[in-house]
């Protein structure tokens, strides 16, 4: 009988022969729009922060392509009763300080979820948990609520003993900042394919693909990402064409053309449920707080010609937050572009000469938010609205945006739990701090009437009833012109044929860089 060791080495020179060896593991050169601002998972609820999750810890349970559930550090669930979910962990998956994960990391996990401040929102629906065994936990909510799967995507166990105890200056290691220093915010310790290895704020991240990685059935090969932040648009192409780069994230559309042009590059592109818009700040501009007003800007924001002239044809005039094929989305509530009427119902609010006002959007946050913000300025101008704008880095503007320094901000939103009712949990209910409802609100909009119909959205179980909820919320917001609608925004990504993109690319816009090959 052979040696284990001979037959091994009679399988490589077979597969040698045969012109197919195994795949050798890769470095890949990264070049995003900007790298993560913490390191905190629970710190800011952003596709930044759901990007680096997935590379450096796991979620319970992720979306597919396909937008179906796929197991991960919860290996099966089950249905208990109408407000019980069981989850069955997977054994001996270890973070990547040696520690086990238990269910006890993930009720941990679950509390801190539930007093972050951009995340308890998602997570008020859930009234607890109850520990079964070492593998085993249920999660209890205070209704019947049919989106648990779906909030189960953002629970990604964190390690309760790394996260124990105080910083060398006292401060609480599990103490959850946004802005402000913190342990979390420089360590991290997960259950993912990658550890950071290096980081330089704002400008590189090094990942190093962890050995001891639970997903042995995982097709990636890559065992180092060096992730470089390039804010330019059009430097992160010339980064890519010039093979500095093996793949960037994104890709602007007016750039699309020239990628294209280069044959051994493949650009992939899809459209998302993310809706770009303007929120008005009824607080600090008392001409805001007049639905004419609101109703005029609608009517002098040309929807069709940003995406036409700004976004080149890569996104989708929006008229409401809900795109089609979401429950919420009411087929006649279009975009409704109409200069003459927008100026008589000024000179009808009684502000025929317009008035001053300023405006914040982010410079690398958004697909060219800056050109957005620009054209919008202009736009309004034509109904005397003048506007100062000022743009920033997205590090610094989420800041300036918390603390609604403009008096109109943009904002971007993909539905966290890929539904109708998140839109307006968090960027139209009347803000409440104790709940985490209406947080990025930031134009104070408040409609006792949408926030009765979205809570009971939550709990109501018949979808033909919960549908007409929350296309009833899209009238009121439409009637009440409670923001300004721009477009849903397309997303692209390219790299070098070597890199197999398609399959780790999806809507969501948190590729699974675990399951990334390349040649």
């Amino acid at each position: 009988m052979l040696s284990s060791y001979r037959v091994l080495t009679v399988l490589l020179l077979v597969l040698s022969l045969l012109g197919a060896t195994p795949a050798a593991a890769k470095t890949l050169h990264l070049a995003m729009d900007a790298e993560p601002v913490s390191m905190d998972p629970h710190a800011h609820l952003s596709t930044g922060t759901l990007q680096f999750s997935h590379l450096v810890f796991d979620p319970l349970l992720r979306w597919t392509k396909a937008m179906d559930f796929e197991p991960r550090l919860a290996h099966k669930w089950e249905r208990i009763d109408a407000r019980t979910l069981r989850f069955h962990l997977r054994k001996a998956v270890t973070f990547h300080s040696g520690n086990p994960l238990t269910a006890k990391d993930v009720e941990w996990t679950i509390l801190r979820l539930k007093r972050s401040e951009s995340f308890k929102g998602i997570f008020e629906p859930v009234a607890g948990t109850k520990i079964i065994d070492d593998h085993t936990i249920d999660l209890i909510t205070k209704i019947p609520y049919p989106l648990l799967l779906n909030i189960a995507t953002y629970i990604f166990p964190m390690d309760r003993l790394f996260y124990s105890g105080v910083d060398d200056l006292g401060k609480p290691k599990d103490a959850i900042e946004k802005f402000e220093p913190s342990f979390a915010r420089d360590n991290a310790s997960g259950t993912g394919p990658f550890r950071v290895t290096e980081r330089v704020p704002g400008a590189r991240m090094i990942f190093e693909r962890v050995a001891s990685y639970w997903d042995i059935q995982s097709p990636g090969n890559v065992s180092r990402i060096e992730l470089s932040a390039i804010g330019d648009a059009s430097d992160r192409v010339n980064a890519l064409l010039a093979g500095k780069m093996d793949m960037i994230m994104p890709v602007a559309p007016q750039d699309y053309d020239q990628v294209r042009l280069v044959d051994d590059v493949r650009l992939v592109t899809t459209a998302t449920p993310r809706i770009i818009l303007l929120q008005l700040n009824q607080d600090r501009r008392p001409e805001f707080r007049d639905v004419l007003v609101r109703q005029a800007i609608m009517h002098a924001v040309d929807n069709r010609a940003i995406v036409d002239a700004v976004m080149k044809g890569a996104a989708t005039a929006a008229g409401q937050q809900s795109p089609k094929g979401y429950v919420g989305h009411v087929e006649g509530l279009k975009p409704r572009f109409n200069l003459k009427r927008a100026q008589k119902m000024m000179q009808k609010a009684g502000y025929p000469d317009g008035f001053s006002c300023t405006m914040i959007a982010p410079n690398n946050r958004y697909i060219n938010d800056e050109k957005i913000a620009a054209t919008v300025v202009s736009m309004l101008a034509k109904i005397n609205i003048r506007v100062k704008l000022t743009t920033m880095d997205k590090a610094r503007y989420w800041e300036q945006f918390a603390a609604r320094q403009g008096d109109i901000q943009m904002i971007g939103w993909h539905p966290d739990t890929e539904d109708s009712a998140n839109y307006s949990e968090y960027l139209a209910m009347c803000p409440n701090k104790t709940t985490g409802y209406g947080q990025d609100n930031s134009g104070g909009y408040c409609n006792p009437i949408v926030d009765d119909l979205v809570l009971r959205s939550q709990s109501e179980l018949d979808p033909v009833k919960r549908s007409a909820m929350l296309q009833r919320v899209e009238q009121l917001l439409y009637d009440d012109a409670a923001f300004v609608p721009l477009h849903w925004q397309n997303i692209s990504w390219a790299a070098w044929k070597r890199v197999d993109l398609e399959p780790i690319v999806n809507a969501l816009n948190n590729p699974y860089f675990g399951d990334l090959v390349m040649h």
